[in-house]
Order: C-alpha cells, then sequence, then structure tokens
C-alpha cells in the first residue's frame, strides 16, 4: 500500500511543479489546466494515507509529498474560492443611478447544431449584449432572428471555428475586426454607448488552444498583445472570450498585470466552464477581466447547451465617473520584458491556427 501511495504522491508533486517551469509548450503548460483535481487527489489521497498506513519514516515522505503537492495547487487555485478577498466589489447601491450591463459570453461549439437551446436561453435571459464564440455561417443563419431584434452586431463566421459574432442593444461608437496574429484568428475591439450616455470599451477574444504536440505561443501572444494594447487605457474597458487558458496560469496572471485589469472571480468561485461534458474535467476556460470602473452585481454559470463550454452571464455596474481601488500587483520591468519578447516570438512564426479542421 506504500508503494501505491507513494507513487500517487510522486505524480502529484511532479504535475504541480511542471507548470512553474518558463516552457511556453502545450506538454508544459496542459498540466495548468488541471490544478483543482490534482489537488482534490492529493487530498484524498492524503487522507487515506493518514487512516492506512503507520508512522514511519517511509510513511513521513509520503506525507511529506502530498502535502507539497496541495500547498503548490492552492497557492494557485485559492484566491478563486468564497474564502479569499474579493478584488472586485459588489454593487450595493441603488441600480437606478447608475449604468447596469449585462453581458453573455458563450463558446457555442461550431459543430454544436442544437442552436434552439442558446436561443431559448438569449430569450429568456435577454442580455444586452452577447458575444458567442465559435459561430460559422450554420449558425448566423440559425441566429438570424436574434441578429434582427438586436439593433447593432458585429460578426466575422468562420469555418474553422474561429468565427465571433456579438450582438447588442447599444449603439457601437466605433468597431474593429483585428487579426492580431494570424489571419485565421479574429477579435474585436469596440466602443459601445450606453442608454445613459457613458461609453465603454469591449475587447473580444479567441486565440488559440493549446495542443500538447505544439508551443503556445500563439495564444500567449494574442493574449500579450491586448496586454500591451490596453495598459495606458483609462476608459471603461472590458476584455471577454475563451482565452484558451486558466485564470492562474503564468500567462493569465501576467496579462493582468500588465494590463491592470481586474478578475471578478477572485473571492467568489472559479466559475468553471469547460468541459460542459464531462464532470470531472472542468476549468475555467472563458473569461471577462475589466477595468476599476465596473462592480458585480450578479454572476453567473448559465445551463448546457450543447457544447463543451457552459455560457457565462453577468451583471455589471458601471460608473464612469468612479473607479475602485483595489490592491492588485502592477506589472515590474520582468513582466512587461516578457510580454515583449513572446510578442516578438509570436510574430516570427509562420504558421497555421491550431485546430481550424477540429469541427469539420
Amino acid at each position: 500500500m506504500i508503494g501505491f501511495l507513494g507513487s500517487i504522491a510522486v505524480i502529484c508533486l511532479l504535475t504541480s511543479t511542471v507548470p512553474l517551469l518558463p516552457i511556453g509548450h502545450g506538454a508544459v503548460r496542459a498540466f495548468d489546466f488541471p490544478r483543482l483535481q490534482i489537488a482534490t487527489l492529493s487530498g484524498v489521497t492524503f487522507l487515506i494515507a493518514l487512516i492506512v498506513l503507520p508512522y514511519t519514516f517511509s510513511s513521513g515522505i509520503v506525507f511529506l509529498l502530498l502535502v507539497a503537492a496541495l500547498a503548490l495547487q492552492l497557492t494557485k487555485i485559492a484566491k478563486f474560492s468564497p474564502l479569499w478577498r474579493r478584488v472586485v466589489c459588489n454593487f450595493d447601491g441603488n441600480e437606478a443611478e447608475v449604468s447596469t450591463i449585462n453581458l453573455m459570453v458563450s463558446n457555442v461549439k461550431m459543430g454544436n447544431r442544437d442552436y434552439g437551446r442558446l436561443i431559448h436561453l438569449i430569450k429568456q435571459r435577454n442580455p444586452d449584449i452577447a458575444l458567442l464564440i465559435e459561430v460559422d455561417n450554420a449558425w448566423m443563419e440559425a441566429l438570424s432572428d436574434i441578429v434582427q431584434e438586436y439593433k447593432y452586431n458585429v460578426s466575422c463566421p468562420s469555418e474553422t471555428s474561429y468565427g465571433m459574432l456579438i450582438v447588442s442593444k447599444y449603439p457601437l461608437i466605433s468597431s474593429q475586426i483585428n487579426y492580431l496574429l494570424k489571419s485565421e484568428v479574429p477579435s474585436f475591439d469596440i466602443v459601445m454607448e450606453h442608454d445613459s450616455g457613458d461609453q465603454f470599451r469591449l475587447i473580444a477574444l479567441h486565440p488559440e488552444p493549446p495542443v500538447l504536440t505544439k508551443d503556445t505561443v500563439g495564444r500567449d501572444g494574442e493574449i500579450s498583445i491586448v496586454a500591451k494594447k490596453v495598459r495606458n487605457y483609462d476608459g471603461p474597458l472590458i476584455v471577454a472570450g475563451d482565452l484558451n487558458d486558466v485564470a492562474w496560469s503564468r500567462t493569465t496572471r501576467r496579462f493582468m498585470r500588465v494590463s491592470r485589469l481586474l478578475d471578478p472571480r477572485e473571492g467568489r468561485g472559479m466559475y468553471n466552464t469547460f468541459d460542459a461534458r464531462y464532470i470531472f474535467i472542468r476549468w475555467p476556460l472563458d473569461h471577462i477581466f475589466h477595468s476599476g470602473h465596473f462592480k458585480i452585481i450578479h454572476m453567473e454559470r448559465m445551463p448546457k447547451i450543447g457544447s463543451d463550454h457552459f455560457p457565462m452571464f453577468y451583471k455589471l455596474a458601471l460608473d464612469a465617473k468612479e473607479t475602485q481601488s483595489p490592491e492588485i500587483s502592477d506589472a515590474d520591468n520582468q513582466d512587461v520584458d516578457e510580454t515583449d519578447d513572446v510578442i516578438e516570438e509570436a510574430k516570427d512564426k509562420d504558421d497555421d491556427a491550431v485546430g481550424t479542421d477540429w469541427e469539420k
């Protein structure tokens, strides 16, 4: 028994330390994702070992390995629990006195043809803005009534699983479809005007997914470009989308420091959105990050729609004249240098985007 439990302990510790390596490759970065699962395995194995193993030097090593693995995982994921301090405040004022925004974000999964479930959800929840990811021409046709119901939209359907659609009740002051690194991978950069007259900016992303056989330079580079792009932007800003990265990863945390944006999940929960099909394989891939102009009224993972992602729903309070002053870490010179290096490496690569044929 000690050999079996010891093997699990070694695996837990190894898989906990691999993501600490500063290597942008899918075979390394993949271990960023199952931190909750590895933490759970470490904790459960520790309890079993505590019950069944005699107190010897060998069992002590097993306990030490499991505690180390659990501690490494908790340093990354503990802040995404209700026990942690919230960096984004709940809005506790009068909603009538501020601009409120209902935002829905959903990766529909291009190969998912159960259009009715998403359409029903949009009509039921009536978001002010809906960001839909992996939209192809078939999805655009199915959503034509929804697009007509909303006054404003930006669309870039694609047959390569990188298509996107935004529908909005608010006028678009400006809108751009950008290709930050690769011609197959669009992003949106939109300025909207709320009914109150307040303006806010929304950037929508869906960078390349990581795969075990390739580097993650494309994904990391696109996220880094946006971080640098918005770093000195002082207006109300939301960055949203399926970033194909988890909230606690090296890339995402550096993105937050460089961009100076906030993650409303800190102190509230993980809100695991992928994989909706398997209860034991879930982590947070769909995100919003925002400036200090926003507070949270409501945040919810929505029901399944036939996709491998759960949709997310956010109700935000925007006060363009007053910002929170949270204690967030600003980027240091190393962060900025690493961001620049990742961007340059990504721009130098000349290959096709990952996963363009996965849904065919």
